[in-house]
């Protein structure tokens, strides 16, 4: 594996070898079959399963997950998805027939009747896939499936911060595939400075928003094409009304879950002043029966680590400004940084101010925010910048509607959480600052196809 800060000329030299490589045979993989693209996957579906057991655990080395969320977001969803991939690609990849409308001009004289139209999907050619570390290969082998399904080659970097599982997502990719198809570069920060170099035809990126700016930088200057799937801070509204309990326990199991470091996890809540109390409450009831063992301490192999020292320390710096600018820690607000722990946490009393409410946390801390009229929550939402995800629970129609065409976000769930990003049939992807372009599903097919016009003049 390459450990150095600076891409090394042997390694540099390999990265344009393969690019070329690809370049050279991007026409042949545009041109294959849906029976050829669906071989390509089963072929992946299989090297993933026969790894299942490296897989688990290199992510638990390199993260501390538990074994089931492992199993479930690094093996069971991968097959799945490719698996989707290979049900539907005959249907995705048919052309879309089109009645044509012209009528005979002078400009187009020999229009006719019998003339023909369609919509024909090809593949962008070769695309580069830069995966992150909170589901390292989830978040990474499900963009490469929707890209060999559409015919593409790629080349796939997996983030510095998880090297045992580069490592074995390395080992699947030569398994399933010929390096000028598909190839998985190991290393440091400057592999993937040297890959976002070349010209690549598009660009799929999982990540922060600001490395999403270098991403959309490094594209422009040849003027690719880029899928960014990137964060924001998630908000939940709780209408008067809802049932408290229910969503403090749904909160709970996600601020657990991967340690909250989910893009999609929700960042901080709105409730009404007397709701507080039962929402606390609550969340401290389901936090205990999680997390926690009888004596009070709690189960560390149920809830993954904060990635690395960076940003344990990052969230600690949100966490001490918060309490310094007034807010109460209401739940938890335990740290243990020699194994880089944190337990979930509700803060009460935050304010706009705070910083923990202007940058997103990527950990298990959940501020509250109390408000009296839902046009306040609507107008908070409104002024910030629009996020991944928005979270809703309320029985009141009016106001669901309300929020809905007041605010912007990448998807919406009601009366639950992360069920618009579960539902494969659902575009999943973000907008402006929370990200550009979608895919799951048919969305992942059509983020690396090209819708080309056809005109036949009969």
């Amino acid at each position: 594996m390459i450990a150095s800060s600076q891409t090394t000329p042997v390694v540099a030299n390999e990265i344009s070898r393969v690019f070329a490589l690809q370049q050279a045979n991007q026409w042949n993989v545009k041109a294959s079959t849906a029976e050829q693209r669906k071989a390509k996957l089963a072929k992946l579906k299989s090297a993933v399963e026969a790894h299942a057991h490296d897989i688990v655990a290199a992510v638990q080395k390199d993260t501390r997950k538990p074994e089931q969320e492992i199993q479930y977001t690094e093996v069971i969803n991968i097959t799945a998805n490719i698996q989707r991939n290979i049900d539907n690609l005959d249907v995705w990849m048919a052309p879309t027939e089109i009645t044509p409308s012209l009528t005979p001009t002078s400009l187009c004289p020999n229009v006719s009747p019998n003339d023909k139209a369609q919509i024909r999907y090809e593949a962008r050619g070769v695309c580069l896939i830069l995966g992150p570390w909170n589901f390292p290969l989830g978040l990474t082998f499900g963009p490469v499936a929707a890209a060999v399904a559409a015919g593409n080659c790629c080349m796939v970097k997996l983030t510095d911060l998880c090297p045992e599982t580069a490592h074995v997502a390395a080992t699947i990719i030569r398994e399933a595939f010929d390096e000028n198809e598909v190839a998985l570069f190991e290393g440091d920060v400057s592999v993937a400075q040297a890959l976002l170099e070349l010209p690549f035809s598009h660009i799929f990126f999982t990540g922060s928003t600001r490395v999403g700016k270098l991403v959309m930088a490094a594209a422009a200057k040849h003027l690719a094409s880029v899928t960014l799937e990137l964060g924001g801070k998630t908000p939940v509204i709780i209408d008067g009304g809802a049932d408290i309990e229910k969503i403090a326990a749904a909160l709970a199991t996600a601020k657990q879950f991967n340690g909250a470091q989910a893009c999609i996890c929700p960042d901080y809540v709105f409730v009404k002043e007397a709701q507080k109390a039962r929402l606390v409450e609550a969340f401290k009831v389901n936090v205990l029966k999680n997390l926690y063992s009888e004596d009070g301490k709690i189960k560390k192999n149920s809830i993954a680590q904060i990635v690395n020292e960076s940003n344990f320390a990052r969230v600690k710096a949100l966490f001490d400004d918060a309490i310094v600018k007034g807010a109460t820690i209401s739940v938890g607000g335990e740290w243990d940084a020699s194994d880089l722990t944190i337990h979930p946490t509700m803060l009460t009393d935050v304010t706009p101010h705070m910083t923990i409410m202007q940058e997103e946390i990527f950990a298990p801390i959940l501020p509250v925010m109390t408000y009296e009229n839902i046009d306040e929550v609507i107008g908070y939402i409104e002024a910030r910048d629009k996020p991944l995800a928005l979270y809703i629970f309320s029985s009141d129609e009016a106001n669901i509607q309300k929020i809905l065409s007041r605010t912007s976000s990448g998807g919406v769930t009601i009366d639950g959480l992360f069920t618009h990003y579960l539902e494969n049939q659902l575009p999943f992807g973000g907008v402006n600052q929370s990200g550009t372009g979608s895919y799951h599903g048919y969305f992942g097919f059509k983020a690396f196809s090209h819708e080309r016009a056809i005109y036949w003049h009969r």
